[in-house]
């Protein structure tokens, strides 16, 4: 295969494969201020599958960010928009779609791990997604962040993460994600 060439399907060539993009390694890094979590290079994300990385501060959710994904998506079910009819419901209140409460997923990724060599991160999908319990609006969330594995690709590292969007003051959480990602470095 040329070198400008990136497989990014595991040898399933022709399928999703672009060319590698080519990066300046002291201009351009995945990198967040804000990382609360795990900062690591590359090779030492080999060593922390199974790991735990921590969590992110409680936010509020609020109406006008529900609103705004229900103007954004063209999904303006009540349950989401209608704050007066949704009184009337099991919720007993407007929730967030579920779709925005996964949206969190990368917030919340790029909050808890910072990869100091990475130059480019891409979504990969997802392997099994769960909302045991709604996200109200006014409620408290934050997010948590488990590597469950890390496996080797052409140019970097896929990382299988269990993210969890968790509700203050509620037994279940509103959202568990495992999140694929594919992490490249500069070489």
């Amino acid at each position: 295969m040329p070198q400008s060439v990136a497989d990014w399907t595991n040898g399933l060539l022709g399928v999703d494969s672009v060319p590698s993009p080519t990066f300046d390694l002291l201009e351009r890094h995945m990198t967040s201020a804000n990382t609360q979590g795990l900062v690591t290079d590359i090779a030492g994300l080999r060593d922390r599958a199974g790991t735990h990385i921590g969590y992110t501060d409680w936010q509020d959710m609020t109406q006008e960010r529900v609103d705004q994904f229900a103007d954004a998506t063209d999904d303006h079910q009540f349950i989401h928009v209608d704050v007066e009819k949704a009184k009337q419901t099991p919720f007993g209140g407007t929730i967030a779609h579920g779709f925005l409460t996964l949206s969190l997923v990368a917030p919340v990724s790029q909050r808890l791990m910072q990869v100091t060599d990475a130059v480019m991160g891409v979504n990969y999908g997802l392997d099994r997604v769960r909302f045991p319990a709604p996200l109200p609006v006014g409620a408290q969330w934050r997010g948590g962040m488990e590597i469950v594995e890390v496996t080797e690709i052409p140019g970097g590292v896929q990382i299988k993460s269990r993210i969890t969007i968790e509700v203050k003051d509620s037994d279940k959480p509103a959202c568990v994600a495992d999140s694929l990602v594919r992490v490249y470095g500069g070489s």
